[in-house]
């Protein structure tokens, strides 16, 4: 049985699609089987992993929203051996809207996860960048969450209303949800800022946090506007390797548990 983690943080520009698509590519490059789930209408982890969103007849949109579909149907490979995705389309801009009135509508994810999950090592969710019914739908479906911070000066802003809505969410409907790790992204050592920020992140969550952190860097930001993670892109860049060492930590802590 896989398990389910979303990567969550309601502020964008976080790293949280980035970390979606890299980490999720290097555990899959390692030969664990991995699969995305893209319930973000932007669908920037789709087109980041190579695929287009014209075109698609089942989505995470259709899963969500109609029950004659198996989530399997909406399963489709990406260009990564082991990595496959479940794709967002713009449709999902009005799940909201839609959800409203169907029986159970926090957990219509949670059902489509629990049948793809014996097939899977780890199944990631990337969350949109608010708190509505999308998001409710991924923290009622998953095991953990993994929580990007940026290393810049309003990093903290919003970590007491994130936590507040996992706690929320936690005794009201999935009382197993756990906190999976914080990975600090978006470092620049040569300033004084992410060095300070990093400390503050660590007080804050403590062991949590990964000692990896994800630098900022240009190979990293242009892969996904070739459609590839970084370690496709540009094995050799320091984002790459960042990703790689991020990846065998996040494992040696799964081990450990």
């Amino acid at each position: 049985m896989g398990k389910a983690i979303a990567i969550f943080n309601q502020k964008g520009g976080v790293g949280k699609t980035t970390t979606n698509i890299n980490l999720a590519a290097c555990l899959a490059m390692k030969g664990k089987k991995v699969l995305i789930l893209d319930i973000d209408p932007q669908g920037n982890t789709t087109s980041g992993v190579g695929i287009s969103k014209r075109g698609l007849d089942i989505t995470t949109h259709e899963i969500l929203i109609e029950d004659d579909h198996h989530p399997e149907e909406a399963v489709i490979p990406t260009g990564v051996p082991n990595l496959d995705i479940m794709p967002a389309s713009v449709q999902l801009a009005g799940a909201e809207v839609e959800l409203i009135n169907k029986a159970g509508r926090e957990k219509r994810l949670k059902m489509a996860i629990d049948v793809l999950k014996p097939k899977y090592d780890y199944i990631f969710v990337d969350c949109p960048p608010s708190l509505g019914i999308l998001t409710i739908n991924s923290l009622t479906a998953v095991d953990s969450v993994l929580i990007p911070i940026q290393c810049e000066f309003y990093a903290l802003e919003g970590v007491s209303q994130l936590m507040s809505t996992i706690e929320i969410v936690k005794k009201n409907l999935n009382p197993s949800l756990e906190i999976e790790g914080v990975i600090l992204s978006m470092f620049d050592g040569r300033t004084n800022l992410s060095i300070q920020v990093v400390e503050e992140v660590k007080k804050y969550f403590k062991e949590k946090v990964y000692t990896t952190v994800i630098p900022r860097n240009v190979r990293l930001a242009e892969a996904p506007s070739h459609g590839m993670p970084v370690i496709q892109y540009d094995p050799r860049s320091t984002g790459a390797k960042a990703y790689t060492e991020f990846a065998e930590e996040f494992l040696e802590a799964e081990e450990e548990r």
